[in-house]
C-alpha cells in the first residue's frame, strides 16, 4: 500500500484519526471550519518559531473559523500530544495524509520534505494550499483570512 495509490475521499471530513489518547476523531466535528493542518515536532529548529506563529495565528482566527490540526511524525524524531503520531511519507503513509498530498505537491512532488508542512483546507474540506517547512505561519495568513472571508 504506497502514498501514490489513489485517494477517493472527496473531502478532509471523510477521515477517522486518532488523537493522542488514542481516540477516533472523526474529522467532520470540522466542517465548516478553515483547517491548517500540520506535522508537528518538538526538537528541530523551526519548532519555536512555527509553534509561536501558530499559537498566534489560532488565538487570532480561532473565533473566526480556524483550527489548526497538529500531526506528529516519527519520521523525523518529532513527538508532540496531540494527534496520535502518522507516517506522512512512504508505505504506511496515514490515509488522511495520502488525501492531502494527493489534492497539492511540494518541492518532492506528493513527499513531505520535513517537519512543519502546512496544509490549508476551506470549510468543506477541500485542499486549498500546501506550504513548505520553511514558510513560516504568519507568511500565510492573508490565505487563512481569505479562507475565512476575513477582510484583508
Amino acid at each position: 500500500m504506497g502514498a501514490s495509490e489513489s485517494v477517493p475521499q472527496k473531502s478532509i471530513h471523510e477521515f477517522t484519526v486518532k488523537d493522542y489518547k488514542n481516540q477516533d476523531v472523526d474529522l467532520s466535528i470540522y466542517n465548516g471550519k478553515v483547517l491548517l493542518v500540520v506535522n508537528v515536532a518538538s526538537k528541530c529548529g523551526l519548532t519555536d518559531s512555527n509553534y509561536t506563529q501558530l499559537t498566534d495565528l489560532y488565538n487570532k482566527y480561532k473565533d473566526q473559523g480556524l483550527e489548526i490540526l497538529a500531526f506528529p511524525c516519527n519520521q523525523y524524531k518529532a513527538e508532540y500530544p496531540i494527534f496520535q503520531k502518522v507516517h506522512v511519507n512512504g508505505a504506511k503513509t496515514e490515509p488522511v495524509y495520502k488525501f492531502l498530498k494527493s489534492n497539492t505537491s511540494g518541492f518532492l512532488g506528493s513527499r513531505i520534505k520535513w517537519n512543519f508542512t502546512k496544509f490549508l483546507v476551506d470549510k468543506d474540506g477541500n485542499v486549498l494550499a500546501r506550504y513548505g517547512p520553511n514558510t513560516a505561519p504568519l507568511a500565510i495568513e492573508a490565505d487563512i483570512k481569505k479562507s475565512l472571508g476575513v477582510d484583508l
